[in-house]
């Protein structure tokens, strides 16, 4: 009885109300999601940058839930004898620190170099031989430091355990000291009113990573970057990812310092003697709530929707991140609230949830079907999936042949000498005097070729949104139907079970799978020094295929498993352990 006594005998003060607790915590968990949203429109890019193939990209996003996941049950356990606004304070610090630690590969690696034919002639044949200049190895043509792709990996995976580790106290501290001290009545709406304004930090997240991913990495380095080679678009772009970090960050320390100046407990709303504030706090199941599908979504598929856009539609990094930002997540919100709204207006049963995400889902998954035709091959390139196929001795630098055909350089293609744009002198116009080039110019232009697919980007995005807007119909329905089919008792291990499985069957593993997929689809990877990095060129229907397909798959298992509880719950009442207050189940 004495727990928050100290705090309730104090006079009034601006931290002792639950409105302000509300609008501070809604604030935090907007910018914890815009981190990991933004985190994961960058991931390509941070992959372009130190050789990282899309497994060990995909594992690295998602190591924040390990830490999450050891320690959350732990941090439930002791809930109601902590000061709990001060440890979620101290875990906003920590998830600022670990996006700071994060941009450390950037500032202790030196420039990052790409192959220039304006400033060393790389990538250039000579007049005698057909082989570009020598790659140099072990000197100053190779990073040092931390560009070492495995040092780069392990810094930033301890990085992301960190951020898991300060995300553990987030939400089920903040949303029980909303239920110990909001009014009965008013503690839904403020949990609601908080759902609201943190749904905004996925889109916010990537339409952050569309504006600084068409900035320039060394931008820090460099200066001015009117006078730089490359364009947003060439293939050998690395936007700066490190920026939005730093912005992040920022904002997650400035929104965890009013934490340490609200009281470890105060009075309840609508009551001034402060009797139901010294009730020890209880563990309800919203304390408990699993992640909205918006937030699975960001955990799973989103990792490398980036990269899927990019390799097959020629889409760049910063324009498919705006239009995730801007079309896919703010459906798939749109979706949940549809769904509540069902759930609500309908009544839907327990018997009715399995069938109405069954018929959902079916929908949803019938229309990622014509996604797998809405796509075209991978361009023809020299030496890479045109015979005589082998590894190239040049660089990365594609160039396309008036042929018609890609080149994976400009020695590939043979060119021997270039003439500068005369609008930017900075960038290469066309590459002349290219041997390999059948065709009676014998010219290539910088950049790869263009392919027939641009104009399906929008509408395949549309697609995408539509079903998984739908799919969402089926989230609230699905969480209330757990809910119901516990005893009250029981319902905060239920969820903390559901959870747990979430993370173990799905939000962990889920990016390393996508990341498998599509590295299997290479069929041109990147080299430096003999070492492998990451892939300059996939095979995009199979890219297509297993993306879509494991996609696919997910969703068919759902369905199946949904439906086996369907039949189940229509011969037993066995699930009826709560009457709903409308009518019989």
């Amino acid at each position: 009885m004495e727990l928050y006594s100290k705090d309730i005998k104090k006079p009034k003060r601006v931290f002792g109300n639950i409105k302000l607790f509300v609008l501070c915590h809604g604030l935090l968990q907007l910018t914890q999601l815009l981190y990991s949203s933004y985190f994961k429109s960058t991931i390509t890019t941070i992959e372009r940058r130190y050789g990282l193939n899309s497994y060990s990209s995909g594992t690295l996003s998602s190591l924040h839930e390990v830490g999450n996941t050891i320690l959350i049950v732990f941090v439930s356990y002791f809930g109601s004898r902590v000061n709990r606004p001060r440890f979620i304070g101290v875990g906003g610090l920590l998830m600022s620190v670990s996006a700071m630690l994060l941009t450390l590969p950037h500032f202790l690696s030196s420039p990052y170099q790409f192959n220039s034919v304006l400033h060393d002639r790389h990538d250039l044949c000579s007049a005698q031989s057909n082989s570009s200049s020598v790659e140099k190895c072990g000197g100053q043509g190779t990073q040092e430091g931390l560009s070492d792709s495995h040092k780069v990996w392990l810094l930033m995976g301890s990085a992301q355990l960190l951020f898991g580790i300060g995300s553990v106290p987030i939400q089920p501290f903040g949303i029980s000291y909303i239920d110990d001290f909001a009014s009965p009545g008013n503690a839904p709406l403020y949990i609601a009113i908080l759902f609201a304004v943190s749904v905004f930090g996925p889109a916010f997240g990537y339409l952050l990573g569309s504006v600084v991913l068409r900035v320039y990495v060394d931008v820090d380095k460099t200066g001015s970057v009117t006078n730089l080679e490359l364009t947003p678009r060439d293939p050998r772009w690395v936007g700066a990812w490190w920026l939005g970090l730093l912005v992040t960050s920022g904002c997650l320390a400035l929104t965890s310092i009013p934490y340490f100046f609200f009281p470890r407990g105060m009075h309840r709303e609508g009551h001034v003697n402060g009797t139901e504030a010294n009730t020890p706090q209880i563990e309800t199941e919203e304390s408990k709530k699993p992640e909205t599908s918006l937030f699975a979504f960001l955990k799973s598929v989103a990792t490398f929707l980036n990269k899927y856009l990019e390799h097959q539609y020629s889409a760049s990094a910063a324009d498919s991140s705006l239009l995730i930002g801007a079309v896919n997540l703010p459906s798939l919100a749109v979706g949940m609230l549809v769904g509540g709204i069902i759930m609500k207006r309908a009544g839907l049963s327990l018997k009715v949830i399995p069938r109405f995400s069954v018929a959902v889902l079916t929908v949803s998954s019938l229309l990622i079907v014509p996604l797998f035709f809405m796509g075209c091959p991978s361009r023809d390139v020299f030496d890479v999936n045109l015979p005589p196929a082998r590894p190239t001795g040049g660089g990365f630098n594609p160039v396309c042949g008036s042929d018609g055909l890609e080149y994976v350089s400009p020695c590939d293609a043979g060119c021997t000498n270039f003439t500068r744009d005369p609008n930017n002198t900075f960038r290469v116009q066309v590459y002349t005097s290219c041997r390999c080039v059948t065709e009676s110019q014998a010219q290539a232009r910088p950049g790869p070729c263009p392919n027939n697919c641009p104009h399906f980007l929008v509408p395949v995005m549309l697609i995408i949104s539509l079903a998984g807007l739908i799919a969402s119909l089926s989230h609230n329905p699905m969480y209330m139907m757990l809910l119901r089919t516990v005893p009250p008792e029981e319902k905060s291990f239920a969820i903390g079970i559901q959870f747990l499985l979430m993370r173990v069957l799905a939000w962990l593993p889920a990016p390393a799978l996508f990341g498998l997929a599509i590295d299997s689809s290479c069929i041109w990877w990147k080299q430096k020094c003999g070492n492998k990095l990451s892939c300059g060129y996939y095979d995009n229907n199979t890219l297509r295929n297993r993306y879509l397909g494991l996609q696919l798959a997910f969703k068919v298992m759902g369905i199946v498993f949904l439906a086996m509880l369907g039949w189940k719950m229509r011969r037993t009442r066995e699930y009826s352990l709560e009457k709903r207050a409308e009518g019989p189940l």
